[in-house]
Parts: structure tokens; C-alpha cells; sequence
């Protein structure tokens, strides 16, 4: 399981909300500790953010006691800088295994889980990314997936590459959690001629991989759009988390960073596990 986590709040009711709510039962099921983050963002906050600081200390600490009164061991950090550049250094110098993050937040981290911050905060980290998939109803947060059951479904896709092998051993870390996962592959390379023996080739292939993992695991061969058939086998299958590598041979294109991920990221209804593969 993943033992050290990271996780940046903005103090937003999304970020608030999946840290009474979500990170608790993530934690339990195996976290020993958690690293608290916060980070004033000294492009938007400038010569304010020096002045911010101690309040941002002391409303990081209220929130680290919260949790610590429920048994986990938390620490709590304030970096000032730009949000994806401190996360990365940050996680790299207290050694987590994974950086959680919601999907949705407000003011000044806004753009970070929609846009341009989150793509560079997974271009620096080398460390795995959870992307906690929040939607907006009648005036309230509702998070896709119920954390407790979060590792219990997940659809891992892969493409052979040694991308793959990292998605897998990373899988490794949680399988004793999982209940029943899906290998997935699409076919979105090769000449129509080549169709039918590059499918057969991948079902081979998943086959392999699933007898790797002590874990029960479906394995499944699309044709088409590898960030379609990703996002809708997710729904189909009621997958409760989606994990995908942060770079994926070139006829799948980059699984980060480029168009796939990009739009799994964007589109998908379940969480994503975003996995360094440099």
C-alpha cells in the first residue's frame, strides 16, 4: 500500500471536504503518514504571500491536529513559490508514495486541477498522482467514487511499453485491496491489414500480464480511440478507479501530457491514478 501520502489544500470547500471525508479512509487503509501541504502562490499573492505565511502555518496545523486525533500522523507544511513546482519538490524531499489531489478547486488553485498547474504538477512529480473526480450538485460537493471503495474495481490500461511495467508494479502495491480489476488495451495503430493479428497479439499480451498479479484481473482488447474506449469501458465496467501512465509508446501517444491522458483526466467520471513511467 502506499505508506507516505501527499496532499495540497487551498482551504477550498472541495479541497476541505475530500480531507474530512476522503483522505480518512484512504489512510486507513494502509497510509502511516500524511504530508499536509499548503502553498501560497507567490505569483498571484506577490509581496503579500511573506506576510501569509504564519497564517497559513497556523490554519495548516488546526487541520493536521483534526486528523491526528483520529490516529494518523500527519505533518503539516507551508512552501511559498509556484503550487506545482513546490508539490513536486516536496514530495520528492519527504519521499511519498503517492500525491492526492481533488479535481476541482477554487481561487487561487483553480487552474491547478483543471488546467495548465496540473498538467506541469505531473510533468515535475516524480511520484504517482490521484486525481479525486468531484462534481457540483445543488450547492454541494459529491465526490464520483466513495473512497473506501476506491481501489477495489480499477481499470488499468496499458500498452506493452516499460511504461507498462512501472502502471503494473504500482498496481502491485494495492492488489490485495482489489476485488476485480480489468487489464485494458485498445488498438489504435496499424493498417487494417494488420488488425486482427495485432488484437490477437495484445490478448496475448494482457493475458500474461494478468497471471503477474496475485489479484483477480478481467482483461479486455478495444479497437479505436484508446481515451474513448478508457473512459466508457470505466462506466461500463462501474470501474472505481482508472489507472494510466504518465507516457505510453508513440501509437498510443503520450498517456500524459499528451492527448490521452488529457482527456481521460478531463472526461473521466471515476478517479485517475496518473503513474510516472521516466
Amino acid at each position: 500500500m502506499f505508506e507516505r501520502v501527499l496532499y495540497p489544500t487551498d482551504f477550498s470547500d472541495v479541497s476541505l471536504h475530500a480531507l474530512r471525508h476522503c483522505l480518512p479512509k484512504l489512510l486507513s487503509l494502509g497510509v502511516r503518514e500524511l504530508v499536509l501541504i499548503h502553498v501560497i502562490d507567490i505569483t498571484i499573492a506577490e509581496f503579500e504571500a511573506f506576510e501569509l505565511e504564519e497564517v497559513y502555518r497556523e490554519r495548516l496545523g488546526e487541520l493536521a491536529e483534526e486528523l491526528g486525533k483520529d490516529g494518523f500522523n500527519v505533518e503539516p507544511v507551508v512552501r511559498i513559490g509556484i503550487p506545482s513546482v513546490e508539490i513536486a519538490e516536496t514530495a520528492d524531499e519527504k519521499g511519498v508514495d503517492l500525491v492526492v489531489i481533488p479535481s476541482m478547486g477554487e481561487n487561487v488553485w483553480r487552474a491547478m486541477f483543471v488546467g495548465s498547474t496540473a498538467s506541469n504538477l505531473a510533468r515535475a512529480t516524480r511520484r504517482p498522482v490521484l486525481l479525486l473526480k468531484y462534481v457540483k450538485k445543488n450547492d454541494a460537493f459529491e465526490l464520483a467514487v466513495d473512497c473506501s471503495e476506491l481501489l477495489k474495481r480499477p481499470l488499468v490500461a496499458i500498452d506493452f511499453s516499460k511504461c507498462s511495467i512501472k502502471v503494473l508494479k504500482t498496481v502491485r502495491k494495492f492488489e490485495e485491496l482489489v476485488e476485480s480489476g480489468l487489464l485494458l488495451h485498445s488498438v489504435d495503430y496499424g493498417g487494417m491489414e494488420e488488425l486482427e493479428h495485432n488484437i490477437e497479439l495484445a490478448k496475448k499480451n494482457l493475458e500474461k500480464s494478468a497471471r503477474g498479479l496475485r489479484a483477480k484481473f478481467e482483461t479486455e482488447v478495444m479497437v479505436g480511440s484508446a481515451s474513448q474506449a478508457i473512459i466508457g469501458t470505466s462506466l461500463a465496467k462501474n470501474s472505481t478507479l482508472i489507472v494510466i501512465g504518465k507516457k505510453g509508446r508513440s501509437f498510443i501517444k503520450d498517456l500524459l501530457l499528451g492527448s490521452t491522458a488529457e482527456r481521460v483526466v478531463r472526461d473521466s467520471k471515476v478517479p485517475v491514478l496518473l503513474v510516472p513511467c521516466e
